[in-house]
C-alpha cells in the first residue's frame, strides 16, 4: 500500500510549516493546560490528510505563482476544525484512545475536553474571519454546522435497523465529507478559479471524503484492534450502523434482533460481526467506496496537469488501497 505521506511530496515542505504553525496558533495563550492539549494534539504528527488536500488543491490551482499565506492559513484552519470535532466526538463516544494515543478527555477530564474543543472551534473561527473572504467564511462556517448536525443525526439513528443507505451517506457527509468538500472549494476560491472549477473541487472533496469514511467503516470489521487503535466492531457495539451493517441487514434479517436488543446476551456482538463478515455487506461497501473514489477523480479532469493534480488523483487509489 502506498503511504499517504508519499502522496504529499509536492506539499511536503508546506506540511512542515503547517505543523509548526498549528502549535503556535493554538498554543499561543496563557493557559498551561490548553498549551499542553495543543502540544498533545498537534505535536504527534499524523497523516494530516485534510490540510494536505487543501495544500495540493492550492498548488494545483496556482501553477504560475506560489501559494499565498491565506492558502496556508486555510489549511491550518481546516485541521483545527477537524481536531476540535474529534475532541468532542471522543467525549460523546467515551473513547479513551484514538489511533493508539490517549484522548484529551481521558487525560484532562470531560469538562476540560468539551471546553478545549469549544476553544479550538472559536480559535479557528477567529482566524477564518481574518481571511477577509466572505465566501470562504461561509463555506467553513457551514462545516462547523454540518459536524454538529451529523453528530445529532447519528445519535437519533442509533440502532435504527430501518435506516437507509441514503440516510447513512447524508450523515457521513455531515460528519466526514463536508470539511473536505468545503475546504477544497475554499482553496479554489482563494486561487480565484472559475465558479465551475470551484464546484468541481467541491465535488472532488465530497466524494473523496465519503470514500474515505466508507473505507474506515469497513476497516472497523476487517482490521485488528492494534491497527484501529480501538476495539474492532466498536461502532456496531455503540449502535452506530454503517454501510457493511446496513447492507448485511438486507440479506440477513436475524441480524436485526441482535442489534435491537443491543447485544445484551453473551457473544451477541461476536455473532453479529460474524454474520456481517459472512454476508455481502463488506463487498458491497467496497463497491460503494470505489464508486465515490472514481467520482472524485472525474471532478479533476479540467485541472491542468501538475504533480499536485496527480497526487490528488492518486489519493483516490490510496483510499481504496487501505482495504488490502
Amino acid at each position: 500500500m502506498t503511504p499517504a505521506t508519499s502522496l504529499f511530496a509536492p506539499v511536503e515542505a508546506d506540511l512542515l510549516i503547517l505543523a509548526d504553525n498549528l502549535k503556535q496558533l493554538v498554543g499561543n495563550n496563557d493557559h498551561p493546560i490548553l498549551c499542553a492539549a495543543a502540544e498533545h494534539l498537534f505535536g504527534a504528527g499524523g497523516k494530516r490528510i485534510r490540510p494536505a488536500i487543501v495544500l495540493l488543491i492550492s498548488r494545483a490551482t496556482m501553477l504560475e505563482k506560489d501559494i499565498t499565506p491565506r492558502h496556508r492559513r486555510l489549511a491550518e484552519i481546516t485541521e483545527m476544525i477537524h481536531t476540535a470535532s474529534l475532541i468532542h466526538d471522543d467525549v460523546v463516544d467515551e473513547s479513551d484512545m484514538r489511533r493508539g494515543v490517549p484522548t484529551i478527555h481521558s487525560l484532562f477530564g470531560n469538562r476540560f475536553a468539551v471546553l478545549a474543543g469549544d476553544f479550538f472551534f472559536a480559535q479557528s473561527s477567529w482566524y477564518l474571519a481574518n481571511l477577509d473572504n466572505l465566501a470562504v467564511v461561509k463555506l467553513l462556517s457551514e462545516v462547523i454546522m454540518d459536524l454538529a448536525t451529523g453528530e445529532i443525526q447519528q445519535g437519533l439513528n442509533l440502532s435504527d435497523t430501518s435506516m437507509s443507505i441514503d440516510t447513512y451517506l447524508k450523515k457521513t457527509y455531515y460528519k466526514s465529507a463536508s470539511i473536505i468538500a468545503n475546504s477544497s472549494k475554499a482553496a479554489g476560491l482563494l486561487s480565484e478559479v472559475s465558479e465551475e472549477t470551484a464546484e468541481h473541487l467541491y465535488g472532488y472533496g465530497r466524494h473523496i471524503g465519503l470514500a474515505f469514511q466508507i473505507v474506515d467503516d469497513i476497516l472497523d470489521f476487517t482490521s485488528s484492534t492494534d491497527t484501529l487503535g480501538k476495539p474492532a466492531g466498536s461502532d456496531l457495539k455503540s449502535g452506530n450502523l454503517t454501510a457493511p451493517v446496513l447492507f448485511a441487514l438486507e440479506e440477513i434479517p436475524s441480524l436485526e434482533v441482535l442489534i435491537e436488543r443491543e447485544f445484551v446476551q453473551t457473544e451477541d456482538l461476536e455473532r453479529a460481526i460474524k454474520l456481517i463478515k459472512d454476508s455481502k455487506g463488506i463487498q458491497r461497501s467496497r463497491e460503494l467506496a470505489a464508486h465515490h473514489a472514481h467520482k472524485a477523480v472525474e471532478h479533476l479532469v479540467d485541472l491542468p496537469p501538475s504533480e499536485s493534480r496527480q497526487a490528488l488523483i492518486e489519493m483516490a487509489d490510496y483510499v481504496l488501497s487501505r482495504l488490502y
